[in-house]
């Protein structure tokens, strides 16, 4: 089943590649994806505004300028409403669907309790996404027809990656909404770096990410309150050279969130992320306390 998408006109998902391969970075952003299928609409009870409240909205966009200085890539186009694949294979809430699962599948996890498993059941303000149950066969190929070349993709790239710098460096593009619930309004820092609290990437390159950062006069955490998705601890194997790194940008810097519009600062704020994605790039590795490249063989 294709969902419409087709790999030509219509890709699920693309790669965007640098003229100048130079780096050892590479971009995925996983979750900014707009191309809605028909089929999901129609299975839908909600407006499509109400729909892409789950978007990382253009977060593909503001992280683009990364391409220009060696950075491969990898893009969503589907929704993450229709499909998350910062979440393991087969998280699912069998009362979602109507007719027989695998026997393997994973029903106790967080997410899937909260509605927010493989197959979501709620959008990001925890309203209902399906007015029936999705028969079974239809969740099963969105598994097998997109999450699956979705994570191939991704594991080509930085395996070529490793090959060639002796190293990899996923970072991992998402955004958070501006403020924290609607009853406090507690505001959240411009980014939330995570790294799993050290295990998916050298502390080095989390605190040169974050000193970066800073020094062009943005607020900053680690791990809070954010600490890395699926995408981050599965790539994250620092100890073999391969680093794993969470970025959440603060949507408020860049877009009016109700109206899911661009803001005027928009454009400011993506030339900010990629003099950023410029200067992470031209560090010295040696600075980077331990993540080295090794020689490759």
């Amino acid at each position: 089943m294709t969902f419409g998408f087709d790999p030509v006109s219509n890709p699920a998902f693309e790669v965007f590649e640098p003229e100048d391969n130079n780096t050892p970075f590479v971009l995925n952003s996983p979750h900014s994806g707009k191309i809605y299928p028909p089929s999901f609409l129609e299975q839908s009870r909600l407006s499509n505004l109400t729909l892409r409240k789950s978007e990382d909205f253009l977060v593909d966009s503001l992280v683009s300028g990364g391409v220009l200085h060696g950075m491969p890539m990898l893009k969503a186009n589907f929704p993450r409403a229709f499909l998350d694949v910062n979440r393991e294979p087969y998280e699912l809430d069998p009362k979602m669907f109507e007719g027989q699962l695998p026997d393997y599948i994973n029903t106790r996890s967080i997410r899937v309790s909260s509605g927010l498993g493989t197959i979501a059941k709620i959008v990001a303000e925890g309203e209902q996404i399906y007015s029936d149950k999705i028969p079974a066969g239809d969740g099963l190929s969105r598994i097998e027809d997109i999450y699956k070349p979705y994570h191939a993709s991704l594991r080509q790239l930085l395996a070529r990656t490793h090959v060639k710098f002796g190293c990899s460096v996923l970072i991992d593009c998402h955004s958070m909404p501006s403020n924290v619930g609607h009853a406090y309004h507690i505001n959240r820092p411009d980014f939330v770096l995570g790294d799993r609290f050290g295990s998916s990437c050298s502390a080095g390159i989390t605190h040169a990410a974050k000193n970066l950062l800073q020094q062009m006069g943005y607020n900053v955490e680690v791990n809070k309150p954010y600490a890395g998705g699926f995408i981050t601890k599965h790539y994250g194997r620092p100890q073999n050279g391969l680093h794993a790194l969470q970025i959440e940008i603060n949507r408020g810097l860049y877009m009016d969130e109700i109206r899911m519009l661009p803001n005027s600062s928009f454009e400011s704020f993506a030339d900010d992320m990629t003099i950023f994605f410029k200067q992470l790039t031209g560090l010295n590795w040696d600075d980077l306390h331990g993540t080295q490249p090794l020689a490759a063989e």
